[in-house]
């Protein structure tokens, strides 16, 4: 199981310690929420902050676009440090233009579905894709509880995954602490993004830790 640690959990005012933390646990990315007021109510991260972060961590920077026509922005995030790149489903329009032009910006691509749409919408975009961000939360504000109908569509999508033989990672966004992240591992997810169960415990580092051995000690 790789961790992502989401930032928009961490500490606003200042992000270098979190970036230190999350290097000292092992977290394998760093999960970047980008929104726009307008696809999720929330605004949150921009173009400079990526920018300050990249300059300031080793560790890859794994940018989640919850924004509306995310071609228009495209360019300027993978320039400014992104190192993966994911886009909703429901909010493109030009699905394979864009997953190309993120792979030609030297990054890898996914696409997010929220948790009501269907993994079956992916049949024709599933051999170019690098990851599929599952969200098992409503996208837009952090800390909510974990939609526990979405394992379902996890074991769905995996299987469509290993049956065409595909190397494409599973990714999950909400929700996902100490008693979740064991249930999401079982289901067939690669990639588990955290932000409260990090960012809210009294040692991030130890936090990061902790999730680890529970989802290997529970999948072994």
């Amino acid at each position: 199981m790789k961790l992502a640690p989401s930032l928009l959990a961490a500490d606003l005012a200042n992000l270098l310690p979190a970036l230190e933390q999350c290097e000292a646990g092992g977290a394998d990315l760093v999960h970047f929420d980008v929104m726009d007021g307008h696809f999720v109510p929330n605004l949150s991260f921009g173009i400079p902050v990526l920018e300050a972060v990249a300059a300031r961590t080793r560790l890859p920077i794994d940018v989640h676009l919850m924004v509306n026509e995310p071609d228009r922005l495209l360019d300027a995030y993978l320039e400014a440090g992104a190192d993966w790149v994911s886009v909703h489903f429901e909010a493109t329009t030009h699905l394979d233009r864009v997953l190309s032009r993120i792979r030609e910006g030297g990054a890898r691509a996914g696409v997010v579905l929220n948790p009501a749409t269907p993994v079956e919408l992916l049949v024709d975009s599933l051999a170019h894709l690098d990851f599929v961000l599952l969200m098992s939360v409503n996208p837009g504000f952090g800390g909510q509880k974990f939609l526990p109908h979405v394992l379902e569509k996890t074991r769905r999508l995996r299987r469509m995954i290993e049956q065409r033989k595909l190397d494409v990672a599973i990714e999950m966004d909400g929700g996902i602490g100490s008693d979740t992240i064991d249930l999401a591992a079982a289901a067939g997810v690669d990639i588990c993004v955290a932000g409260s169960a990090v960012f809210g415990h009294e040692d991030p580092a130890e936090a990061i830790r902790q999730l680890r051995r529970k989802a290997t000690r529970d999948n072994s």
